[in-house]
């Protein structure tokens, strides 16, 4: 800390001690004071998702603001992704940007810290205890008492501009605000210039999720600020100066305690500095602003959450709607300033057209159901966010994935911006290029990166090429559905054709054997196979979670799993399943009724589909649990990451008695309703009125239904009745409503046109290398389709020989087979090679690989087939915590002169190599000799994904001497090492292959 003496001003000096002590005790009472909030922000709880695994904040932000002026209570870690968690009780400060409930940490930028006396440099120093009891969280305000320094600090935000109140304990004649510019994430770059005694200005670039985030700040003090002074915490001595540039600075600014509290108000930008002066010029031209920032705000927030008004239900039920309801209206943020400029994706700087510029696009999640409620609500923001899209389209060249203040992270999987492009134009939002948007969303579907070469070639996504392979089949499936209904639209039927084709690719990873979708390796179905298991061949689930992922061809389903077994008995079988998983331990997996997971994106639409075989109640009866047990009116009261708003806007949704579950159809399926009435006020005057009287949990089920006051029996509504101002009355009962499914209107889903045959899969014989005779089984999901195959490597014609009953290899051969339809259809080529080789050994394990990591199990490490950089792919054996110990027999012995073995390291993934390896040989099994050892070149913590062959050449001793038997043995680290981020906890070794010469 640093003792730094304070100049009073000589006016301050004259001061009476007990007028200002009146002074303050009144001022004091008055910033106690609160109006009463309007309906319905009496209802919001911002601390509902700020526990468990919400990753939610609890402060100030203008609805879709660029400022989150908010409080961090964590550093780092999964559960500190917000920067805040519930749990916690020291708090360092107040930062102004916050991500809301993604499962990567970021941002907290700009930290301000109150102190009093020595001045703290360092966060241990300025973090001060808490209570929770201090805490106050509204819409556009936040404020807590700091123990340690006995002071109030109170936020408050417009949508540009954070505000800061402090109000200091009475007895303390001066008091500090810290700035610390290394707060956080990496800094790459940062400056602070100390303008004037009332404004400071600064940049910071920092590198996490992001890899080079732009911020620029302006800040200004309602009252002078004495000692104020930039230090550079980089050099020693530290250098303290007006203006200075470096990676780690912290900012002190001192000031003489009148007792009135101080106000700092921060402009920010992406852009520049002039460009957060100019945004704090507009926002927040003069101080004090506090009270009347936050009157504004809060005003926004009353329109905001004004656009849908419920009656009935109970309080807690209405705290967490309208909690929902705020938590899908702060996210995307505001990302151009007043004036129009914003950096975009090519890092440049830019001026929009009349329109903003919107940041952090969670796509993979919000594209369910928060993008489609943007399309009731927030039409015009829609088109806006659309034309982002557009404009980093023409900057970067491909539709965002995961956008994050002008960089794409590539985090998740899918081109899932198509899908609300896609959405928004069929439901007749129009103000954007919709050529270009076709045009755009054609090129990232085209790329030949993230496995897509191989869905457009083979028509899915192996396994050995590409993590997430079965994920990724799918749900580039589905983007493509939306292609070839958007290209439809704006009359290009060739595209149209084109894509329709493509969205049945899902067909193509279906095993009729188990039901269930699985990867494919080589054209074979990777094993060993477990539904339960968690593996990297899903993204963030398992095989349960992705077998009704595709609901864009519910028909097409149907046809896979045949009579015996209906979209409903595997929707009931996915419900009433165990809820244990194996494989990996996945955190996001949460919130489980079977193997269904509300906690994570995957299964939102389920329990709807059974609207789709006339089975309404059952969606009822599964809603009305999820909605009763799996969110509540607590910082715990969502059952997974918020991300972004998606686990809210299923709420919003499902609250209000209807979901879009397929995205792209215009349609809504109807489900069970919480509220006795519920009001949708839309932007083109006319209003949603749905009635649902005695709804409750003892009522949940929907006995008759009227649209307009006509009687209805369809199970779901089109989004052009609700924007033309629907009344829809639900008539409630505790009773499943009665009747054979014929009964009801049920949604459509079905690709009837321009279908295909599915790709053929090699049943039997998995393993691509073999010794004398190789088993091979071939397949289709198509049971009525015949299959023709060859040998050479030629492709298959109507003329190549039919299979019809298995058949051995005895030669190295390249199968390449084709299925046919009765009407002469045709699928895509399906590809496997298969290598005949002399014996490589046998290998017996004294420690066993992680069922996980089994590279195709215990002939992997001498099939001769290299592991893949990408660890994920499954061509690697893993080993958890323990060494790589097992022995070879070579079936006759060998004159040998070096033996070896392949490892992997990524530390980011916690592998790492083996210490050493140790090489033994024998002749006889039972007594082996040391023949050497190897040490990696790479140190433990080097970044990066490396590869190394250990190699140990045999001594002199042993040379020209003949064995039968190798022992080679990876010698665990154990544990990751120390200063690593997994430190203490356990470390895998990565191996393949094992030779020798």
């Amino acid at each position: 800390m640093l003792n730094i003496l304070l100049y009073r001003p000589a006016a301050c000096q004259k001061l009476c001690f007990a007028l200002v002590c009146c002074a303050m005790l009144q001022l004091s009472t008055q910033a106690q004071k609160t109006s009463a909030l309007p309906f319905p922000l009496t209802y919001v709880n911002p601390f509902i998702g700020t526990d468990a695994h919400g990753h939610t904040y609890p402060g100030a932000v203008a609805p879709f603001g660029m400022v989150q002026l908010s409080p961090d209570t964590r550093l780092n870690g999964w559960d500190g992704c917000s920067g805040y968690h519930y749990s916690d009780s020291l708090l360092y400060g107040f930062s102004h940007t916050h991500l809301s409930g993604t499962g990567v940490e970021d941002y907290c930028d700009l930290l301000f810290a109150p102190f009093t006396g020595a001045v703290p440099l360092e966060s241990g120093e300025y973090a001060s205890p808490f209570k929770k009891s201090s805490e106050k969280a509204q819409p556009g305000y936040y404020s807590v008492f700091l123990d340690k320094y006995r002071v109030k600090a109170e936020m408050t935000s417009s949508e540009r501009v954070g505000v800061h109140r402090y109000t200091f304990p009475l007895n303390r004649e001066r008091g500090g605000l810290i700035l610390d510019l290394r707060h956080r994430d990496e800094t790459l770059d940062a400056s602070l210039r100390i303008v004037n005694d009332r404004e400071i200005e600064g940049h910071r670039v920092s590198k996490a999720w992001a890899k080079e985030q732009h911020i620029y700040f302006v800040a200004r003090f309602s009252r002078p600020i004495g000692n104020s002074m930039a230090i550079d915490m980089s050099t020693n001595p530290r250098v303290a100066e007006k203006k200075i540039r470096s990676k780690a600075i912290v900012g002190v600014f001192q000031f003489y305690h009148d007792g009135e509290p101080i106000e700092v108000s921060v402009g920010i930008s992406g852009v520049s500095i002039e460009g957060a002066r100019r945004n704090l010029e507009a926002e927040c031209p003069a101080l004090p602003a506090f009270d009347a920032i936050k009157t504004k705000t809060q005003q926004k927030w009353e329109r905001q959450l004004s656009k849908i008004s419920v009656e009935g239900g109970t309080d807690a039920q209405k705290n967490t709607f309208y909690t929902a309801l705020y938590h899908t209206s702060i996210v995307p943020n505001l990302w151009s300033d007043v004036d129009g400029q914003y950096r975009g994706r090519d890092n440049q700087i830019h001026r929009t057209d009349g329109h903003p510029v919107y940041s952090v696009f969670s796509l993979w999640d919000t594209y369910r159901a928060c993008n489609p409620l943007y399309t009731l609500l927030e039409p015009k923001r829609t088109a806006d966010f659309i034309k982002t899209f557009l404009l980093q389209y023409e900057q970067g060249g491909l539709l965002p994935i995961w956008e994050l203040s002008a960089n794409e992270t590539d985090c998740m999987i899918g081109n899932h911006a198509i899908p609300v492009i896609a959405d928004a134009y069929l439901k007749g939002i129009r103000d954007f290029d919709a050529p270009k948007a076709l045009e755009a969303m054609v090129k990232s579907t085209q790329q030949d990166r993230y496995g897509m070469q191989w869905y457009r070639t083979l028509g899915y996504v192996p396994a050995d090429k590409e993590p997430e392979s079965v994920s990724k089949t799918l749900e580039y499936a589905y983007d493509d559905w939306c292609v070839a209904r958007m290209a439809y639209a704006l009359g290009r039927k060739d595209l149209s054709d084109t894509y329709i084709k493509r969205a049945q690719s899902y067909k193509n990873l279906y095993d009729p054997s188990t039901g269930f979708f699985r990867a494919r390796n080589n054209a074979t179905w990777y094993t060993p196979f477990n539904p339960y298991e968690v593996n990297f061949n899903y993204t963030e689930a398992n095989a349960w979670q992705y077998r009704l992922a595709m609901p864009h061809d519910i028909e097409g389903l149907r046809g896979l799993f045949g009579a015996q077994r209906s979209l409903t008995n595997v929707l009931d079988s996915l419900f009433l399943a165990q809820t244990q998983t194996a494989g990996r331990d996945q955190a996001d997996i949460t919130g489980l009724i079977g193997q269904y997971v509300q906690g994570n994106e995957p299964s939102h639409h389920m329990a709807y589909l059974y609207a789709f075989d006339g089975q309404p109640a059952k969606t009822q009866q599964r809603v009305r649990q999820i909605l009763d047990n799996l969110y509540s009116n607590k910082p715990d009261g969502l059952s997974g990451n918020e991300d972004c708003g998606q686990m809210s806007a299923w709420y919003v949704f499902s609250a209000m008695g209807f979901y879009p579950a397929l995205p792209g159809s215009g349609e809504y399926i109807l489900g069970s309703p919480l509220f006795e009435k519920v009001s949708i006020r839309l932007d083109n005057g006319k209003t949603v009125v749905l009635q649902a009287p005695g709804a409750s949990a003892q009522r949940p089920y929907v006995a008759r239904s009227s649209i307009n006051g006509q009687p209805s029996n369809a199970l779901f509504l089109t989004h052009a009745q609700l924007v033309d101002g629907a009344q829809v009355s639900l008539e409630m009962s505790d009773k499943a409503p009665s009747g054979p499914p014929s009964a009801f209107h049920v949604p459509h889903s079905c690709i009837a046109l321009e279908t295909i045959v599915p790709v053929p899969f090699v049943a039997a014989g998995t393993g691509r290398v073999f010794q004398t005779k190789h088993p091979i089984a071939l397949g289709c999901a198509q049971g009525n389709a015949v299959i023709r195959y060859t040998l050479d490597g030629q492709e298959p014609t109507e003329k190549s020989p039919l299979y019809r009953k298995p058949f051995e290899l005895n030669k190295s051969a390249t199968i390449k087979a084709a299925a046919w339809r009765d009407d002469g259809l045709r699928s895509q080529t399906m590809i496997a090679t298969f290598a005949k080789t002399a014996s490589g050994g046998k290998a017996q394990y004294h420690t066993r690989f992680n069922p996980q990591y089994t590279a195709g199990g215990e002939g992997a490490l001498l099939d001769g087939v290299r592991g893949e950089a990408d660890f994920r792919t499954g061509t690697w054996q893993g080993f958890e915590g323990v060494d790589m110990k097992l022995t070879i027999d070579l079936g006759k012995k060998r004159a040998l002169k070096k033996i070896g073995t392949g490892f992997l390291q990524d530390e980011n993934s916690w592998i790492f190599f083996p210490q050493r390896l140790e090489v033994e040989v024998s002749t006889d099994g039972k007594t082996f000799l040391p023949a050497g050892e190897a040490t990696p070149q790479a140190e433990p913590l080097a970044k990066g994904i490396l590869i190394e062959d250990f190699s140990v050449p045999l001594p002199s001793t042993l040379a020209g001497q003949k064995f039968r038997y190798v022992r080679v043995r990876g010698i665990s680290r154990h544990t990751c090492p120390l200063t690593h981020k997994g430190e203490g906890k356990p470390c895998w070794v990565f191996v393949d292959e094992v030779w020798m010469e």
